[in-house]
């Protein structure tokens, strides 16, 4: 690795292409042809204590930053591995850290530490409502000691690999509130309990292993205790925790993007064509140095965004350019990469494919490269809303 990939935490960096060794291109392939869920993997990422970095000391976890859960989701891409069965449970966990009371965090989060329970699955999206939030329907209606939750969601991964599900919903109709982002509330729904009484799950086949889902909720109901925070303030909560996911899932695009350039590297070395290796001509190396250029400098805003995130200041804007840039540098570099091996670059067996396919989910979620421009324009720029 050259001086200038080595970026922090880099015991943990290597701790992390340790484990990954384990898991092959071959390994993935066979998950990806059969849509397994990678259960051994995430067991041992689970085991050596890498999904709850984020979680504090007290409550069993390492008690690091974001800085950390960062690096050891950018080395799982970079060796070649995919850490989509299980990165939510980093970024779902800050929602119950910051606002779970005392007794759900003791309840919940040593469990998750020891790898007992998954928090996994988070319940946002809905068909109708797309990336405008404010106009989910699923509800949640309160009846004694309970919530009652009729409604529908979609593109909702690991629901099925998941005992734990933070779940935001309306509490209030929109019309009835001050403001659209008011009256939603966040609950933590135990899934073991809600499969067959009142939940469903539909598995959604998609070009990716990402064990995605529609969910169908029918008069479900949730004890009241398992309201996170106050009620109504639901949209807030989970906000913070988006600026979590967007960075992390920005690391993995680093770390798919160095997949890439190292992959097109190696290969534009080896490959002889006219008697010479391929790496000779500029036309292959200059799409491997501007790869390279731009996963490095979008790197530097991840850790930033990092930073700010960890120091708790605000970071919606910085959380946002990370990640788009992260993923545009991905994508650009998984396309030279394909290219650069040309036919070799669509057999199953040098794994670019399967890459290519999942690095290119990034352009369009969490966020679509089109709403951080807006949020952009609008939070930076001081540009007007448009609608």
């Amino acid at each position: 690795m050259s001086e200038a990939d080595q970026q922090s935490h880099p015991e943990i960096r290597e701790a992390v292409r340790r484990l990954c060794a384990g898991f092959p291109g071959d390994y993935w392939q066979r998950l990806d042809r059969e849509r397994i869920y990678p259960t051994e993997f995430v067991r041992t990422l689970t085991e050596a204590g890498f999904l709850s970095v984020l979680i504090p000391e007290q409550y069993g976890g390492s008690g690091l930053g974001l800085g950390a859960a960062t690096a050891v989701l950018e080395e799982i891409h970079r060796s070649g591995c995919n850490g989509g069965a299980c990165h939510a449970q980093m970024y779902t966990m800050g929602t119950l850290l910051k606002h779970g009371s005392e007794a759900q965090k003791q309840a919940y989060l040593p469990a998750i530490a020891r790898g007992e329970l998954r928090l996994q699955a988070f319940g946002v999206t809905e068909p109708t409502a797309g990336t405008d939030t404010t106009r989910i329907r699923t509800f949640a209606r309160k009846v004694g000691d309970k919530y009652v939750v009729n409604g529908q969601k979609i593109w909702i991964s690991r629901a099925e690999h998941s005992d734990l599900m933070v779940l935001l919903c309306r509490t209030t109709p929109r019309d009835e509130c001050a403001k659209p982002s008011d009256g939603m509330s966040v609950l933590l729904v135990d899934m073991r309990e809600a499969v067959g009484k009142g939940l469903t799950i539909r598995p959604l086949r998609t070009m990716l292993n990402h064990a995605t889902t529609e969910l169908f909720f029918d008069d479900l109901e949730v004890p009241a205790a398992n309201l996170i925070g106050e009620e109504g303030r639901g949209f807030r909560y989970i906000l913070s925790g988006m600026n979590a996911e967007r960075i992390l899932i920005a690391s993995e695009c680093i770390g798919d993007g160095r997949f890439f350039v190292d992959r097109a590297t190696a290969y534009a070395r080896d490959r002889s064509v006219f008697g010479r290796p391929i790496g000779e001509n500029q036309g292959i190396q200059f799409p491997i140095a501007r790869a390279y250029v731009q996963i490095a400098a979008a790197a530097e805003m991840v850790a930033k965004a990092a930073r700010l995130f960890d120091a708790g200041a605000d970071c919606g804007t910085e959380a946002n350019m990370a990640k788009m840039l992260a993923s545009e540098a991905s994508w650009y570099a998984a396309d030279m990469c394909l290219q650069t091996h040309g036919g070799f670059g669509f057999a199953e067996e040098y794994d670019i494919e399967r890459k290519f396919r999942e690095t290119r989910l990034y352009q369009v979620a969490p966020i679509s490269t089109n709403l951080i421009l807006s949020h952009v324009a609008t939070h930076a720029l001081g540009l007007p809303k448009s609608f």
